[in-house]
């Protein structure tokens, strides 16, 4: 299964009625951002071919002052979209890492700036382990849920522990190459 937009549209909406702003605030902060990225100019054309379609159904809410608020649901027959959809061998998992692309090449790095690089990227996985384990609550109630909330905190601890227990290993190379002359050439 090559994952889409179309896909992560209908996975959301199966859960529960959503705008398109909440489908994106979903894939940008929430339990979604760990998939694959969209943008609302790649989410609203989905909705919209996927409504023209029968796999979504609309209704607009009244808002005092503003638009109508446009509120998409599933269908049966997007439910079995979704359902042929995720019927298939996932794609590899593509994982991609500046951070690890400059430990890479840490000898060619100031290296009064490689230890700044290495304690802010130890901070975001500590802060991307909290908001996972604070999103818990939103999850749905059901054991798929669980399984991937789970296997994103075992990775994210896994990450903050070798990022702590080497900590004074990069310390040490950082002062080797600080007194080397030619350390950031």
């Amino acid at each position: 299964m090559a994952m889409n937009v179309r896909t992560l549209c209908l996975g959301i909406l199966s859960l529960k009625e959503a705008t398109g702003y909440e489908i994106k605030k979903m894939v940008e902060e929430g339990i979604f951002s760990h998939f694959i990225d969209a943008s609302f100019g790649s989410i609203y054309p989905a909705l919209g071919q996927m409504l023209r379609e029968g796999l979504l159904s609309l209704r607009t809410e009244e808002q005092d002052g503003k638009p109508g608020k446009k509120i998409y649901a599933i269908t049966d027959k997007g439910r079995a979209a979704l359902a042929q959809a995720l019927d298939t061998d996932p794609a590899k998992d593509k994982f991609k890492s500046e951070f690890l692309f400059q430990m890479l090449f840490m000898n060619q790095i100031d290296p009064r700036h490689l230890m700044v690089v290495y304690d802010a990227y130890l901070e975001e996985q500590e802060a991307e382990l909290a908001r996972i384990e604070a999103c818990e609550c939103e999850l749905p109630d059901h054991p798929g849920a669980r399984f991937v909330n789970a296997y994103g905190k075992t990775m994210l601890r896994t990450a903050v522990k070798f990022l702590h227990e080497n900590r004074d290993e990069m310390l040490s190379i950082i002062a080797a190459m600080d007194n080397e002359p030619e350390a950031a050439s």
